[in-house]
């Protein structure tokens, strides 16, 4: 790469980096949400909300790593009962407001740290969120060990986690930046790595990789139009969800619909279950 092309590879990270945040403060400096919230959840993108078709009315699920609560009750809608945990009481403070706005009665929020035994009995869940997360954590193999044992045997994980082999990531790594695609990130997964971490935790997938969305450098500045025109985002972003769909290796993340491997009796965790 000439000196040249990583100084536009470095303007384009910079922007793509600090868009996000900018957008998320927009949208509530602009009145379009009175929480600090991506605009994606302000806008109808079915492909963010994914999970919801694999719940049934009579599920119970559990919410792993919820953070201002979004997926949680965009999957309340769907199920009987959600239970949503995240470390962070400023999030869990967001989710829960939320759904008292919205007058959502089936979503329960706690905060606790996703990386210890859960305070569930075995099999308690139908089904399990963990979207996003896991690149966040570790241990991560353990976190997972740990999903599988709340979880129903014919339960199944819906699980999501970021691509880092999309050209974009690898122009970033060419020109000496930092590839992932967020500063927390402890790991970014080829999808034949993200399949493989599930299988160490206990989870094979019951049908193909689902793609998400296009992984453009200009995401970031489609994210601060976001907190300016909800309109334009939402165009912008059906325009990504088509691009993925046609290039899904340029995907910035997969979607997985798992289920537990063979099962074998785990451990009985005794922690009190929270009602």
């Amino acid at each position: 790469m000439t000196r040249a092309g990583r100084w536009v590879v470095r303007a384009a990270d910079l922007v793509n980096r600090r868009g996000k945040s900018v957008g998320v403060r927009l949208v509530r400096w602009t009145g379009k949400s009175p929480h600090a919230i991506h605009p994606k959840h302000l806008v109808d993108s079915p492909w963010h909300d994914w999970y919801v078709e694999h719940l049934k009315p009579d599920h119970a699920v559990l919410d792993v790593g919820c953070a201002n609560g979004a997926h949680t009750l965009a999957a309340a809608r769907a199920c009987r009962r959600i239970v949503g945990c995240d470390y962070d009481l400023r999030h869990l403070h967001v989710a829960a407001s939320t759904a008292r706005a919205r007058g959502i009665t089936n979503a329960q929020f706690f905060a606790w740290d996703v990386t210890g035994p859960l305070p569930f009995h075995d099999a308690s869940f139908d089904a399990v969120l963990f979207l996003d997360v896991i690149e966040h954590l570790h241990p991560r193999v353990a976190v997972l060990h740990e999903i599988a044992r709340v979880l129903r045997d014919d339960g199944r994980l819906l699980v999501s986690g970021p691509n880092r082999a999309t050209t974009w990531r690898r122009r970033l790594a060419a020109a000496g930046l930092f590839p992932y695609s967020d500063p927390d990130h402890k790991i970014e997964y080829t999808e034949e790595e993200f399949l493989a971490e599930l299988a160490r935790g206990g989870f094979v997938p019951e049908s193909p990789v689902m793609p998400v969305v296009y992984d453009t450098p200009w995401a970031g500045a489609i994210d601060a139009l976001g907190g300016l025109s909800l309109t334009l985002y939402a165009r912008l972003s059906r325009w990504k969800r088509a691009a993925a769909l046609r290039h899904p290796a340029e995907s910035t993340g997969f979607q997985v619909v798992a289920r537990k491997k063979t099962f074998e009796a785990s451990p009985r965790i005794e922690c009190p279950p929270i009602s």
